[in-house]
Parts: C-alpha cells; structure tokens; sequence
C-alpha cells in the first residue's frame, strides 16, 4: 500500500489540497495520504526545505513525497523526481531540495518530462500525482523523465565563515508555531568553528553568551513554583533538528509573545556568533 506525503503552500481554504487527494485516490484507490503541512508560507523555499528534511526521516522507506510550493514550470523552474535515502520525491527544481540533500546524495534524479502530453496550469494535480502514481506502481524514475546528474542549490541556506574562523555569519530561515525563530546554524558547525571556545551570538539588538540543552534549563527548581517568573525570557538551543534556535520561554503569540515578535527577528535577518581568539586547553576535537 503506498504511503504519500503533501508539502505545500495552497492553504486550507481553497479547493487545491482536497483535489490533490481525490486525485490521487482515483489512481490509487489504496492509498494512505498524510498531510505534513499546507501552511508554508506563500513560495517560501527555504521554510519548505527546513520542514521536509525534519520531517521525511520520521516516514518509513519507500514514502512517496510531493511538494508544491513554487511548482509553477517555466525554463528556470524544471520538474523533478528523485530516490533519496530510499525516499522518493516530485517537487520544482528550485532549491527546495537543497536542504534535505545536504547529508544523503540522491541515488537518481530525473528531469520530468510528461508535460509533453499533460497540459496544465496546476502542475501538482496533473503532473505531480501521475509520477507519484506510476512509482507507487513500481514504475522506473526513467519512464518519466530524462536523468540528470544536479540539482539547484540554495546558497541562503550555508551560513558563512572568516578566513580566521572566528565568526560564523548565518540567517533566520524558519519561525515556528511558537514564534521560536531557527537559523541555519547546525550544531556541527558550531562545534567544528568554536572548538570549545567562549563565544556571542548577536541577534538583532539582542546579545546570548550561552546555549542551554533544553527550554526549561533556565528554570531554577529549587524556588517554590508560585514565586518563578521565566515566562517570557529568551534563550538559545540547538533544537531536535540541530539547528540553532532563538526562542521565549513558554512563548505564547497571544499573550507572552514569541522570539520573533519580541526580539523583532524576522525571515532572511543576520544571526552572527563571534568566538574568542583563544581555545580552551580542555577541548576535546570532536573527531576524536
């Protein structure tokens, strides 16, 4: 039985998500469809990039992946189809990729090309389904389309690094449901760069000189609870992805707020984290 994911930015108010699916079960009557999310913010390639990579690893082996955020063909904005970590995915070749690729090499990629005899101006219905369709049937990625051996990459994505590696330079890419705002800095880079050195991360007007392990380390247990007062205090982490995050403690958009609003940090804004000239003697390499 073939287990389908949608990714788009279509929204829940229009007809686009409920046709995609009774699409789909008209080709594939058996089919288990799972909504990862419609809220991507409108052609927004980097959130939807930032999303997919967090979310395909959860779905087992042979999941079929269609995203649709940017999907409309032209000359610069191809079609593709390809197995990655014995995934499959149908998206635009827009960059969208990027992200979920950084780690895992795709095994095959093709250049779809059944738009020769599928006219259409809704290109996730018409032509996304029948790929979708035909290698939930076991069919060959090459029957639909020519193999190409490149993807398009997004460069907002990579943070930057100085030539005396003591600042990495990166950005916002993501604000979550919580107003937490992530950054394209992993914690892979951050240890390879900073080698146990003390550091700051400027956001904005906002300055952190540490990054706890989990939301409520900046809680002190021992005080009695009616006499706490964290709500609303910012904090860094890296988050469950690995990426390092700006969030409020127990944010909450309609009362406390988030990271975003209250810190005035928005999609694209410069994260900077600046490392100190001298290495702790205790660091530990972390290849060693």
């Amino acid at each position: 039985m073939s287990l389908i994911t949608l990714t788009t930015d279509f929204g829940l108010k229009d007809h686009f998500v409920g046709a995609v699916k009774g699409a789909i079960y008209s080709e594939l009557p058996e089919a288990k469809i799972v909504d990862i999310t419609h809220l991507i913010s409108p052609f927004n390639i980097t959130e939807t990039s930032y999303i997919l990579k967090n979310a395909y690893k959860s779905f087992p082996k042979g999941t079929i992946h269609i995203v649709g955020v940017d999907s409309e063909l032209s000359t610069e904005n191809k079609h593709i189809a390809l197995e990655l970590d014995e995934h499959f995915f149908i998206c635009p070749d827009n960059g969208l990729i990027s992200m979920v690729a950084s780690e895992v090499n795709p095994t095959k990629i093709v250049e779809i090309n059944i738009h020769d005899y599928i006219e259409s101006s809704f290109p996730v219905l018409d032509v996304f389904v029948q790929v979708a369709s035909h290698i939930a049937r076991g069919g060959s990625l090459n029957i639909i389309g020519k193999e190409i051996q490149s993807y398009k990459k997004l460069v907002e994505i990579q943070p930057k690094v100085n030539q005396d590696q003591t600042i990495i330079v990166g950005g916002v890419i993501y604000i979550d449901n919580y107003g937490n705002v992530i950054t394209n800095i992993t914690k892979k880079l951050f240890s390879l760069i900073g080698k146990g050195r003390n550091f700051t991360i400027s956001a904005g007007r906002y300055q952190f000189k540490k990054i706890v392990n989990q939301y409520n380390e900046i809680v002190d247990y021992t005080v009695p609870s009616e006499q706490r007062m964290y709500d609303g205090n910012k904090l860094t982490l890296f988050n469950s992805a690995g990426y390092l995050e700006i969030a409020i403690y127990k944010s909450n958009l309609e009362t406390v707020g988030g990271a975003s609003t209250l810190l005035g940090l928005g999609y694209r804004d410069t994260i900077t984290i600046e490392f100190d000239t001298v290495v702790k003697p205790e660091f530990v390499p972390i290849n060693s």
